[in-house]
């Protein structure tokens, strides 16, 4: 793809959420979702083959309906109401359909099928695109319809991705699938939080993004697409081993990084709440995405497979992709854990 038409459909993707994000009223809402969601078709089709065409048509098929149902939604809405104001929901019937089609453009459960497809059919760059900034639009809009939101449908999706999300990644061996599995966790913690504290959701939503935006950019350092792939860049790179390590045990959770911050403040409001049973359950099912992060770790950063150079000094002399953003990324994806009382002030 040329240059000048990648900046061009970049800049309506980017118009698209944006637009999203600012519009009060629902039909300019639609309008940006769906700027959005033709924009980024070609962006998943720039490297073209079978795989790409594929991932783009299944995407376009669930967003598509998403869409339509939101649609619906709103429609059933405006008969009651006789208003297109994203804070005038007063129909019950209208809020689970906006609920339904903005969990199916996150891809959360049961709504999840397309985006471990959808990932592991396209390039690590347009991977990144839509496991990040894809997920901003419909995240701003359950922030803003949190209020008239159906609690327990929500719950009950937030529970179930975390599970899917823990249990789908187990037998995976590709990174791409991996991650949109990872994905589909961290939205469902996302969700869980969202009716009882929205501001925490967008905490939850930055640094999953800063998490998953660095994890993208070292895979594309070495071009890694599975774990084999991954386990022979200690010869080439050894500090970035030990980076994935720190940001795979990140992205678990653990104690003292960034990815225990919404972990533990998700589990202290629901408590706060007089909920017992349900963070118990995401915190043990949080355990089976911990299982194949660490696998991971130990197959890259644990383990010396053989390599097939002879050459063990390899990384002295072959450099050639830059990484500019990478140092702030995995500073800010492992380090953040003593700004806590800052970000629960803020909460």
């Amino acid at each position: 793809m040329k240059p000048p038409i990648l900046i061009i459909i970049m800049a309506t993707v980017m118009t698209g959420t944006m637009i999203v994000m600012l519009s009060s009223h629902w039909l300019l809402i639609w309008i940006g979702f769906e700027m959005n969601m033709l924009a980024i078709i070609p962006i998943l089709m720039k490297k073209y083959n079978p795989r790409a065409m594929e991932a783009s048509t299944k995407y376009f098929l669930t967003q598509a309906t998403a869409s339509m149902l939101l649609m619906m939604g709103v429609t059933i809405n405006l008969l009651y109401s006789g208003q297109w104001v994203i804070s005038k929901i007063s129909n019950p019937i209208a809020s689970i359909m906006m609920t339904t089609a903005l969990t199916m453009k996150l891809g959360l459960s049961p709504f999840h099928f397309w985006v471990p497809e959808v990932t592991q059919g396209i390039t690590l760059m347009s991977g990144m695109i839509l496991l990040t900034w894809q997920k901003i639009a419909p995240m701003s809009i359950l922030y803003q319809i949190s209020p008239s939101i159906n609690t327990n449908l929500l719950m009950l999706m937030a529970l179930t991705s975390v599970l899917v999300g823990g249990w789908g990644g187990l037998n995976q061996t590709q990174l791409r699938k991996i991650m949109a599995y990872s994905s589909i966790t961290h939205m469902g913690w996302m969700t869980a939080i969202i009716t009882y504290n929205p501001t925490m959701m967008i905490l939850n939503l930055t640094l999953y993004i800063l998490m998953t935006l660095s994890t993208f950019m070292l895979f594309m350092l070495n071009s890694s697409t599975t774990t084999l792939s991954l386990s022979h860049m200690w010869n080439k790179f050894p500090l970035i081993t030990s980076m994935i390590l720190i940001l795979m045990l990140s992205l678990g959770g653990l104690p003292p990084l960034s990815g225990f911050i919404p972990k533990w403040m998700i589990i202290q409001e629901l408590t706060k709440n007089n909920m017992i049973i349900i963070p118990t359950l995401m915190a043990i099912t949080a355990l089976l995405n911990l299982y194949f992060y660490l696998r991971l770790t130990y197959s890259t950063a644990l383990t010396m497979f053989p390599s097939t150079n002879n050459m063990k000094m390899k990384w002295q002399f072959e450099y050639t992709k830059k990484a500019t953003l990478l140092p702030p990324l995995i500073i800010t994806s492992t380090m953040l854990l003593p700004l806590t009382p800052m970000l629960s002030v803020l909460d």
